[in-house]
């Protein structure tokens, strides 16, 4: 058969897939299609025509091809990593001899998918091989094509243990071009595995074999032995003496509801999917996620080892009690239980690691044994014999049935009782936590656990009434203790009527010492025979602790191979056929060894009842949580439970942790609380669709939709950002301090543009689309990545400041970097650079621009990715984030406007697409190129690298000056607010500085105080300048000219037709005219950048309103240089313009 699926081919020096792989090496090549199928001649008058060298060649049978019988071959030069994926098929020429060497067109060999591999009908595949496209076809009932019938093993996670996953064709391979490549390595619809699924998957290859239980014997059995415990013989005819046999079936009742409704709640999950081993873990992590699967595995693992030393101590407290009777003791009480008890568990541990058939058959004989017990019981009631009747036993009669008929509590209330009998009916996840040893799951778990709940009701309920009308509640055990006929008026217990008077023994102090209130063993007294009731108690005690010794390790081992607490993957090993958790036994062993010493486990025992509840609690509110989420993956085929029904067990199972110990139920909750914090706080790298993740989705969209019905109000504006980052780790800086007014603010969404002359490949997009975010979420910045892909950057802005976002969650502000290489480079990128500021404006945007004096694309620098990626990397996902190739894009991204190092013709980038033909790499868009050697950063990139993350740090004491000389609405004051009340910058002290006339400083800077003080906004100084309009230095006029003269147009130096043409094809060129006309505007520029030297030249950042430029009057290099003048030799610079619409109210 083919390879595993999960084996990747190496095919990263492209000799296997490389679109021009140069000479061929003789003999057959692998082919690139991994739908290459067996060569079939349209008709003998084709097979004529063929050269030699591409005979036709028979088809394989399907037996054949079932065996694996086709033959490998060595390639040379990439022959290996074509083994990875491929099985190869080498093809004899009909004469006998192999052909020498394969046809550029038409070789001789071809590759068998394994889709080709696997019939799903188990008939016959015909393969064909069309001459005319030079494509390959698998015929699929009569029609040619590769498109695949559905297949259940399409739909298989892993090679699971009921077959092999195979690849359906993806949708590349049936749409592209046939003169594309579009055959992708990795496996369809992103069903990577996890390391826990190939771990699995290695296991199911292995594990041939296997014991696997049917319903009866893996679930009936086992959930029977663990609800029938001690209870049934030493304390339900107590429980009866209590509470009457009316609220002792109100009892039985009330826990077989809750048993019933987490065994309805249990099938539903259990039968929504596959269920692997692990249990309560099991269903619960895959359906709530792993935060509450990972707390309630934990404490359900160390609930059932705990509870093997519960059971063996009530084990060996009947053997002490017996050999007392016969006066044997070893050494005292508590010693001879710590001896019994440790003999008992080391004896069930050698069961339990002689592997689980034996296991299941010791069951099976104490199955036998505990039925026969309660069979004699019963058979024992009606056989009523004279020498038990002194000890309050006469055989069934309405008068004993009615006098306890009614309650009798004696220091006890209903809800003590009930607490008392609830331990008895758990135990029903004993078949479920066994369910990677079951043969179908999700059969067995619902049919043996709902009606092992129905048969151990019954016989609860029938004890409790059969005890109660047979034995009355106080005896003697004197026999004679008769009614004299004297007396016999004033007699008016049951007992009386059978000529017994028990009223002596009840009136004294030392109380009665038979009957259902004081007799723990009255059960022994009305059976058949005694002793086979003491070897029912065995049984049951046994039973239940095998039961536990072999859930903890089954659980915990699933819990480890999850891998959700470190250092615990020691404990995922399994050994044998049967991958048994020998480990988890040894642990569980030594647990249930440490509480058996302990040998006080009166304390224990609530928090055992609480910690099996917490699961109970958990399985219910999973299907409640599941169905409320929606989701289309929620399709139990157990269609007995309702949503509202598991919620309210869900609820019960919590009230009735309280009601059996407060204090233990705190515990639990805190215990449970406490492990979810943790595993959150974690974040283990998994993902298994869990309804929280359902849940999450239905109530965004919700609350989407909902918004988007709400009208907008100032009170309520955030600055939702569009920052033209390119990728997300090229601009730290630019990212960071957008971060830093967005974070649990705003929205925040990096836009990235995708320029080129030739097609893109879409899947590529998506696929670094997903990357990215992922990068962004290691960072832990809140925001989210799209990139779209245009022919120019202008065009692809547009793009994004239309359709980014969704609803009320649409970006508002667009940031830009500011282009530091602006005269570097070619115009045009300064003119698309300045129309989409004019866009922005135009689609009512407010528009911000960062300036940092280093520059802010670090994408050229060597060994910044790493750096930038660590977490990535550290995480352990498949896909990660290492240094920036522009190869898949032919030219451009966002980023160029605003680069500063790179530029195309420089970019290796070209070169490489030119040696490729025009075709695109298959390397990864990410990836590390090794063979250069690193290299030490000269002293501009190592300031650029430092600049990048000066907004990662603590920002001091120290001042955000700003600059509000025009009102834009009050983005310029909302933003500095914002990271002013951010930990980093919350040390900093706005200053603000506003435009006004000398002789009236004094009235705008009070006026400008009671703005701000209106607006709630703290200050810490207000400067009016009133010298604006004083002319600039004559050295900075000079500086000013000399930096405009290349990019001026000087039609008065031309014939007006050929500056027309020169302005036409250059837009970006300064008029004469526009120059004189805004030469006022320019001055204002250079001399405000002379006063923001002098004001604000230590301040830890500037925000400045940005100046306008009318659309179609101002040229885009006279408004670039205002900038670049504007904002030059400065600490970094925020150039602000809102849309003019207000964004701060001092209205309530």
């Amino acid at each position: 058969m083919s390879a595993p699926a999960s084996t990747p081919p190496a095919t990263a020096e492209g000799d296997l897939l490389a679109p021009d792989a140069g000479t061929k090496p003789p003999g057959p090549t692998p082919s690139q299609s991994r739908f290459q199928v067996d060569l079939v001649a349209e008709a003998a008058g084709v097979a004529g025509e063929k050269s030699p060298n591409s005979d036709t060649c028979t088809v394989p049978s399907s037996d054949k091809a079932s065996t694996g019988g086709l033959t490998e071959t060595d390639y040379g030069p990439g022959g290996e990593e074509a083994k990875g994926r491929f099985r190869v098929v080498n093809f004899a020429d009909p004469s006998g001899a192999t052909s020498p060497e394969g046809d550029g067109g038409q070789n001789g060999d071809t590759v068998m998918s394994e889709t080709s591999l696997h019939s799903s009908t188990g008939g016959q595949h015909h393969y064909h091989y069309d001459t005319h496209t030079n494509t390959y076809y698998l015929r699929t009932f009569g029609h040619n094509t590769i498109d695949a019938v559905p297949n259940i093993d399409f739909y298989r996670q892993t090679a699971a243990p009921l077959g092999e996953k195979l690849i359906r064709p993806t949708l590349s391979e049936l749409h592209d071009e046939l003169d594309k490549e579009p055959f992708e390595d990795g496996f369809a619809n992103g069903d990577e595995l996890t390391p826990a699924e190939e771990a699995a998957a290695k296991e199911a290859a292995e594990s041939k074999g296997v014991v696997k239980f049917g319903w009866v014997k893996g679930v009936l059995v086992r959930c029977m032995l663990n609800i029938w415990g001690v209870m049934l013989f030493i304390r339900m005819s107590w429980i009866v003496g209590q509470a009457g046999i009316v609220l002792s079936c109100v009892i039985v009742g009330m826990a077989t509801v809750v048993t019933t409704i987490t065994g309805l709640s249990t099938s539903a999950i259990a039968t929504n999917g596959f269920v692997r081993g692990g249990g309560a873990y099991y269903l619960i992590s895959r359906s709530l996620g792993p935060e509450f699967g990972g707390s309630i595995g934990l404490i359900f693992a160390f609930a059932n080892a705990v509870a093997v030393a519960m059971y063996v101590v009530g084990f060996a407290e009947t053997v002490v009690e017996l050999l007392a009777g016969a006066d044997v003791i070893m050494t005292d009480q508590m010693n001879d239980i710590r001896i019994i008890g440790t003999i008992t568990v080391i004896l069930l541990l050698g069961i339990s690691l002689a592997g689980m058939e034996w296991e299941a058959k010791a069951q099976i004989f104490l199955l036998v044994v505990l039925i026969t017990a309660i069979v004699n019981y019963f058979i024992g009631s009606f056989i009523s014999v004279k020498a038990k009747e002194p000890s309050g036993f006469f055989g069934y009669d309405g008068s004993i049935m009615w006098e306890n008929m009614g309650p009798d509590f004696r220091g006890e209330t209903f809800f003590s009782v009930f607490a008392i009998f609830f331990p008895a009916a758990t135990g029903i996840l004993a078949g479920a936590n066994i369910s990677g040893d079951l043969s179908d799951p999700q059969l067995a778990i619902p049919r043996g656990t709902l009606l092992a709940i129905l048969i151990t009701g019954i016989v609860y309920l029938g004890v409790a009434v059969s005890t109660g009308s047979c034995i009355v509640r106080d005896a003697s055990g004197n026999i004679n203790d008769t009614v004299s006929s004297l007396f016999m008026s004033n007699c008016t217990d049951a007992a009386c009527k059978f000529g017994f008077d028990f009223s002596s023994c009840k009136n004294s102090e030392e109380g009665c010492r038979f009957g259902l209130q004081n007799d723990f063993q009255v059960m022994s007294l009305v059976s058949g025979f005694g002793p086979i009731i003491s070897a029912g108690i065995f049984s049951a005690t046994l039973s239940s602790a095998l039961a536990s010794l072999v859930s903890a390790p089954k659980v915990f081992q699933a819990l480890c191979k999850d891998n959700i607490y470190p250092g615990l993957e020691m404990f995922a090993k399994g050994y044998g056929k049967n991958n048994e958790p020998l480990r988890g036994y040894i642990l569980t062993f030594g647990i249930a060894l440490a509480f058996i010493l302990i040998a006080e486990l009166n304390v224990i025992a609530p928090i055992i009842s609480n910690f099996f509840l917490a699961s109970y609690a958990l399985i219910n509110f999973s299907v409640f949580h599941a169905s409320l989420a929606n989701s289309p993956g929620w399709r139990p085929s157990f269609k007995y439970y309702n949503m509202w029904v598991s919620l309210a067990g869900a609820v019960l199972c919590c009230v009735v942790m309280f009601v059996i110990n407060w204090w233990a139920a705190l515990l639990t909750n805190v215990i449970v609380l406490g492990l979810y914090i943790y595993v959150s706080h974690k974040k283990p790298d998994v993902n298994w669709g869990s309804s929280t993740q359902a849940l999450t989705y239905h109530q965004a969209l919700t609350h989407t939709l909902h918004l988007s019905g709400v009208e907008d109000h100032v009170k309520n504006f955030r600055p939702q950002c569009l920052v033209m980052t390119g990728y997300p780790n090229s601009r730290p800086a630019l990212l960071d301090l957008v971060q830093s007014f967005t974070k649990n603010f705003g929205l925040m969404i990096c836009g990235h543009v995708r320029t080129g002359y030739r097609r893109p490949n879409f899947k590529d997009i998506a696929t670094e689309q997903a990357r990215y975010q992922r990068w962004l979420l290691k960072n832990e910045t809140k925001g989210f990545y799209t990139s779209v892909f245009a022919e120019d950057m202008r065009q692809g802005a547009q793009y994004l400041l239309q359709a980014a976002g969704l609803g009320r969650l649409r970006p508002n502000t667009l940031v830009l970097g500011f282009k530091n290489d602006w005269r570097d480079g070619d115009m045009m990128n300064v003119e698309t650079y300045i129309s989409m500021i004019h866009d922005a404006f135009d689609f009512q945007y407010g528009a911000v621009i960062l300036r940092l004096q280093e520059g802010l694309d670090v994408s050229h620098i060597q060994g910044q990715d790493e750096l930038l990626s660590s977490q990535e990397k550290s995480s352990g996902t498949k896909d990660v984030i290492v240094s920036i190739d522009t190869s898949k894009d032919s030219d451009a991204d966002s980023s160029k406007p605003s680069s500063k190092a790179t530029s195309l013709q420089n970019s290796p980038a070209i070169a490489k697409d030119d040696e490729d033909d025009g075709k695109a790499p298959t390397q990864p868009l990410l990836r590390k190129d090794k063979r250069s050697p690193t290299l030490p950063l000269n002293v501009a990139d190592q300031r650029l690298l430092d600049s990048s993350q000066m907004f990662q740090k603590k920002q001091g004491k120290g001042t955000v000056d700003v600059w509000w000389l025009f009102d834009d609405g009050g983005l310029t004051l909302l933003i500095p607010y914002l990271l002013t009340n951010k930990k980093r910058w919350k040390d900093c002290k706005i200053r603000v500085f506003i435009g006004g006339k000398i002789n009236r400083i004094d009235h705008d800077r009070r006026a400008m105080a009671t703005l701000l003080s209106k607006f709630r906004i703290d200050f810490s100084d207000i400067t009016v300048l009133g010298d604006i309009n004083v002319k600039p230095k004559k050295e900075s006029v000079t500086a000013f000219e000399e930096m405009v003269e290349p990019y001026r147009l000087k039609e008065d130096d031309m014939e007006q037709e050929a500056a027309e043409r020169l302005k036409n094809s250059e837009p970006w060129r300064i008029t004469d005219n526009e120059l004189e006309l805004y030469r006022a505007k320019s001055n204002r520029q250079i001399r405000l950048n002379e006063l923001l030297k002098e004001h604000s030249s230590t301040a830890n950042l500037i925000v400045m309103s940005l100046p306008l430029a009318r659309k179609g009057a101002v040229s885009s290099a006279l408004y670039m240089a205002w900038l670049e003048v504007l904002s030059k030799d400065l600490p970094p610079i925020l150039l602000v313009r809102g849309n003019h619409q207000s964004v701060l109210t001092f209205y309530s």
